[in-house]
């Protein structure tokens, strides 16, 4: 098996915090022997269970990233009983640039696992993901937002599994996050998710979807720190009690394909609901105006099922194949 060349400056089997970086080498014209350099900090105390949390998975989504490095900055950890991986963007070259996909190999981060230890640069940190920092967790953490071209209510989310004890206790973990809505989610293609990956190794995994557009808001912040607190507190490993959403949490389920609505047509887009708006089967959803002349065909997108719209297409302009939205049944 091929040895992933990425290493670690920190010692995991050491207690304390440390900071430091997962050193891949990286050859470039600017810099010979180069490194990309992800930042990483472990908090650990003594034995227990270990928690691994990322954000950045695509480096357009700031939520996890913001809670992660205020986690990171924490100065104790006499309240930790076990060990917290914090990567807060994993997707570092990505991050950087304020990209969904890698700057370096134009790969996207979430459809490549489990990786490949001998390849580009996306697929060699999935790989050491995969076979070095996963195995080591009990508990995995992995939050998203929309990025530049969706917005979500703010969810935390676990999917379907084989296995229903695993399939329980990450339902438990998704509901201790505490988020105003919880999902079990369905997923267009499970293939290459770090999703998959990680659910497929037993870990108790959670993901999460806190907003979009490519920016934050202090409440999807404050949701999302909160949420980091939460899941730890709910594996063991930090002191205190789960601290529920102030306004109480709403359940949702997917039925299936008829939850998507895809644009099918290239123009602006029209909205007629919002986020969080319950709709009825066949209810107006959005016009697709087509731009090239005036008076052309105006395309409308009706509703596939009922439920809450819980996903929006952000960005006015759209394009064919683009999701224009998400329904979920309250359950």
């Amino acid at each position: 098996m091929n040895k992933n060349p990425i290493t670690a400056t920190i010692d995991f089997e050491k207690d304390g915090i440390q900071h430091g970086f997962l050193r891949l080498p990286h050859s470039t014209n600017e810099s010979a022997w180069g490194s990309i350099m992800i930042p990483i900090t472990q908090i650990k105390n003594g034995s227990g269970p270990t928690a691994l949390l990322n954000g950045g998975n695509h480096g357009d989504e700031y939520e996890g990233p913001i809670a992660l490095y205020n986690l990171a900055a924490r100065n104790k950890f006499d309240d930790v009983q076990g060990r917290i991986i914090i990567v807060p963007a994993m997707n570092y070259p990505a991050f950087v640039q304020g990209t969904r996909v890698s700057p370096i190999d134009g790969l996207n981060m979430n459809r490549i696992y489990p990786g490949k230890a001998k390849s580009t640069v996306t697929n060699v940190i999935a790989d050491y993901f995969s076979r070095t920092l996963v195995p080591m967790a009990d508990y995995v953490l992995d939050i998203h937002s929309g990025g530049k071209t969706l917005d979500f209510v703010p969810f935390a989310a676990s999917h379907e599994l084989e296995n229903k004890e695993q399939e329980a206790k990450c339902s438990a973990a998704m509901k201790a996050f505490g988020a105003p809505y919880d999902l079990k989610m369905v997923e267009i293609d499970a293939a290459g998710l770090y999703d998959t990956q990680v659910e497929s190794m037993g870990k108790v995994f959670v993901t999460t979807e806190l907003g979009g557009g490519g920016t934050t808001s202090p409440e999807t912040n404050a949701i999302a720190k909160r949420g980091v607190d939460n899941f730890l507190k709910h594996a063991g490993i930090l002191e205190g009690e789960v601290t529920p959403p102030l306004s109480g949490a709403f359940s949702l389920d997917m039925s299936g394909d008829d939850c998507f609505l895809f644009s099918e047509h290239n123009g602006v887009l029209e909205p007629f609901i919002n986020l969080g708006d319950h709709v009825t089967k066949g209810q107006l959803m959005a016009r697709v105006h087509e731009i090239e002349r005036t008076a052309a065909p105006t395309h409308e997108y009706l509703a596939p099922s009922d439920g809450t719209v819980i996903s929006r297409h952000f960005p006015t302009r759209i394009k064919m194949g683009d999701c224009i939205n998400v329904i979920a049944q309250v359950v």
